[in-house]
């Protein structure tokens, strides 16, 4: 049967730096988490001109995985515990930050030097209380190792991570976590199936799509009922999309800053071990 559509949630501007100012819908002031999807982070495509700098400057973690989609251009990654990468276009990186992490993101040095579009969308995903404390970890996976699912001529979706119909994706989670991005031509329709009792969201990047017969725009996140299995989707233009599908996590969030553990008094010390020097060193990049 089909999915019922609870909330559609309207990204709103939110400014993360000096120079960056994102879209956010989620959270929202409708709907707060989808445990352990707790944030959801939209770069719209953004113009680089030839030798521009830009760089997210070292910042900590601690608790969860920011998990980077790029869309358009080249992603740069470095942390405190030593790994680094770059994505491009249609590639995901993965970092665990565990028990707390340094890091840097930004354009590639190519991108910068050359100019280019840059968009992205980041995900904050969150583990289980047991796992917060466990060694950081990098993951990246290239767009040729992600599964196609639901082919079709004018439709382009790969998985990420989990398994869907018989395939896996490359990136590991601690729970149970699908995800597939890509992009639907105008017309075409695809219909998506569902485990029961999950989280499910589809972020609409850009175009616009029907789902079940109900129009949503670009820069909105749908966040389904949990019972049912069954998402139809049509292209009402050529639309790119992001389908998220998790096991819930049923264990309190508190979030703050870059954050994400249980109770307040482990986010405040968080804070305290960031001030005295904890994370270790990230030089600037």
């Amino acid at each position: 049967m089909k999915k019922k559509i609870e909330h559609i949630l309207a990204g709103r501007e939110k400014k993360i730096t000096e120079e960056e100012t994102i879209l956010q819908p989620l959270p929202h002031q409708e709907f707060r988490f989808a445990n352990p999807l707790v944030v959801l982070h939209h770069m719209r495509p953004e113009t680089i001109t030839p030798g521009q700098k830009l760089r997210i400057h070292p910042h900590p973690h601690r608790g969860f995985s920011p998990v980077t989609f790029m869309l358009q251009g080249e992603g740069f990654h470095r942390d405190s515990a030593g790994h680094s990468g770059t994505i491009k276009a249609g590639e995901v990186q993965w970092m665990f930050a565990g028990k707390g992490i340094l890091h840097s993101e930004g354009p590639s040095d190519d991108l910068l030097k050359n100019g280019g579009i840059q968009e992205l969308i980041q995900l904050w995903v969150n583990v289980p209380a047991a796992d917060k404390w466990d060694e950081p970890f990098y993951q990246m996976a290239r767009k040729e190792e992600q599964p196609q699912v639901l082919v079709q001529e004018g439709v382009d979706l790969r998985l990420a991570s989990g398994s869907y119909d018989g395939l896996t994706g490359p990136l590991k989670s601690f729970t149970p976590f699908i995800s597939v991005a890509g992009t639907i031509g105008k017309c075409r329709q695809v219909q998506f199936t569902a485990n029961p009792g999950y989280w499910t969201l589809i972020y609409v990047a850009g175009g616009s799509i029907s789902i079940n017969q109900e129009s949503v725009g670009k820069y909105h996140l749908v966040v389904f009922e949990k019972a049912n299995d069954e998402i139809l989707i049509t292209a009402e233009e050529d639309s790119r999309i992001l389908f998220l599908s998790a096991e819930p996590l049923d264990e309190p969030v508190a979030a703050k800053d870059n954050f994400v553990m249980n109770t307040t008094e482990e986010v405040n010390q968080a804070i305290e071990d960031y001030k005295n020097g904890w994370f270790g060193e990230l030089a600037e990049y």
